[in-house]
């Protein structure tokens, strides 16, 4: 029993003698340590390491690599208490650091040091629960830099791998480093300097990042608004639907004054149904609006873009007589040409046709004179029955390139070309489609309608090469032995023609039986 209390003694003093060790400013500093955990999609655990606080609102550091794969992450701190990551703030996976920041009460913050100087002494502070840690002395063995400005620490101090990316401190109680213990237990420890991983932040393209994408926690929203602007535009394609939404919706509490927030939750509303909350964001959205106009445009947009993709009016608010209306006030507040371009689309959609084609005669006349809006002149036009006008203004869509065309010429070259067979001007249509097939030639149904439109001013040989051109590129496609079929047979080869003709009946050509019937005979 004496020996017990004697080794009990023993170790109380020697556990006394290294507290005294400790610097002035351990017993302060080690509530800024934590125990980090995270976890998988099932609530299992994932990985524990350490880290620290350097901000006083819950900023914090550690390693990156408990990270990967987590779905939900917490922080315990020197009281024990367990602390939720609300987001990562920033990582780097070469150098195995992030920033994050967790929610729940205000916390204690490590000052950083710029730098540490060769030979200095070095403190490396562990987290403890509820008590004073002991300190572990080293000295900076050697400093490297590295992306020019920061250090990278080679340490004389014996860690273990339990201590990763706890604080290592000079002797000014200030952090130096996140410590990296050493895989050869060679008595070396690295740290990566504090300011490095203090300094990591989101930006717009963060969401691209691959290590940020193998991670489920949430993402910060970058502070800067035209970089948080970005990656809301880059989150609507890289994350799933829920994820996106509860994006938005962090991006419209950071940035509760700006329209584009609304904007964006509108269209995620109404994508799903909730056409009377997508409203009240878009009336908000003009509200809260600097640019007045450009909120009126998107909500106009928006009530004209479901106006056409709806089959009936879900929504009885949201008529095209709203939308034009919507699209009058922010021509009105800033008279800018693309508005008078959306009033003329809403006018379309109404029948409107005479109305429409005015605004896009003018638009034509203006800054906006490109091919899109003569060929919806055009489209008016031919509503209109007037092909004559209609043909002058497709004219007009092509001659707004200059030879040789280029590819986004293709649609109004296809327009003109089908209008010109329509109107009898067969050789505009031929070269159209020649020209057409020079810019795809990879396009088997280009080549199909070549054919047709061949077969149909009796160029009966170059229909058979361009039906031939479509079968190679498609060989499962019906059209190019249709065409081939009916080729052959006007040529008098119904040996050849025939089975074509059968083999685009059998590819499911709707068409094909009424020309086997009549050359069958």
């Amino acid at each position: 029993m004496r020996r017990i209390i004697i080794l009990l003694i023993t170790f109380h003093l020697s556990l006394l003698t290294a507290m005294a060790q400790n610097p002035s400013w351990a017993k302060k500093a080690a509530g800024a340590v934590f125990t980090l955990k995270t976890f998988k999609a099932d609530g299992s655990l994932l990985s524990s390491s350490n880290g620290f606080f350097i901000g006083e609102n819950g900023e914090a550091v550690s390693s990156y690599t408990p990270f990967k794969g987590a779905h939900r992450a917490v922080v315990i701190d020197a009281q024990g208490k367990e602390l939720p990551v609300a987001q990562l703030a920033g990582a780097n996976e070469m150098v195995d650091v992030a920033k994050f920041q967790v929610t729940g009460k205000k916390t204690t913050a490590l000052p950083l040091a710029t730098t540490a100087s060769t030979g200095s002494t070095v403190w490396l502070l562990p987290y403890s629960a509820k008590k004073e840690p002991v300190c572990q002395r080293g000295t900076v063995d050697k400093s490297e830099k590295f992306q020019t400005t920061y250090d990278y620490y080679t340490l004389t101090l014996n860690a273990q791998e339990q201590q990763t990316s706890c604080p290592v401190l000079n002797a000014g109680g200030e952090v130096v480093g996140l410590l990296q213990p050493s895989a050869t237990g060679d008595g070396k420890s690295y740290a990566v300097s504090a300011r490095f991983v203090a300094d990591l932040h989101i930006s717009g393209l963060s969401m691209n990042d691959p290590a940020l994408r193998m991670t489920a926690i949430p993402l910060a929203i970058p502070a800067n608004y035209d970089e948080a602007l970005l990656s809301l535009f880059v989150a609507s394609s890289s994350m799933d639907a829920q994820q996106y939404r509860t994006f938005v919706d962090r991006f419209i509490q950071q940035f509760p004054q700006s329209a584009d927030g609304y904007v964006y939750r509108a269209r995620i509303q109404t994508a799903n149904g909730q056409f009377a909350a997508a409203d009240a964001d878009m009336q908000t959205a003009v509200k809260v609006a600097d640019k007045k106009d450009d909120a009126h445009y998107q909500y106009a947009q928006l009530i004209y873009q479901t106006s056409l993709y709806q089959d009936s009016q879900v929504y009885e608010p949201w008529t095209l007589d709203l939308a034009l209306d919507e699209s009058r006030k922010a021509y009105d507040i800033n008279p800018q040409p693309f508005y008078r371009q959306q009033q003329a689309q809403i006018l379309y959609a109404q029948q409107k046709f005479a109305e429409a084609y005015n605004l896009y005669e003018k638009l034509t006349k203006g800054t906006l004179r490109n091919a899109e809006n003569f060929y919806a002149a055009a489209q008016c036009k031919l509503q209109l029955d007037d092909k004559k006008a209609a043909l002058m203004l497709l004219d007009s869509a092509v001659n707004t390139f200059t030879k040789p065309y280029v590819k986004t010429a293709v649609p109004y070259l296809r327009a003109r070309a089908q209008l010109s067979m329509d109107v009898r001007r067969f050789q505009q249509a031929i070269n159209d489609m020649n020209d057409i097939v020079a810019l795809e030639p990879n396009n088997a149904e280009l080549w199909a309608e070549k054919a047709s439109y061949e077969l149909r001013v009796k160029l009966t040989n170059q229909a058979l090469e361009s039906a031939q051109e479509c079968m190679r590129l498609d060989p499962q496609g019906s059209d190019g032995y249709l065409m081939a079929g009916i080729a052959q047979c006007l040529k008098g080869d119904k040996s050849q023609g025939l089975p074509n003709l059968q083999k685009a009946k059998e590819l499911g050509n709707s068409q094909a039986q009424t020309f086997i019937d009549k050359y069958s005979k």
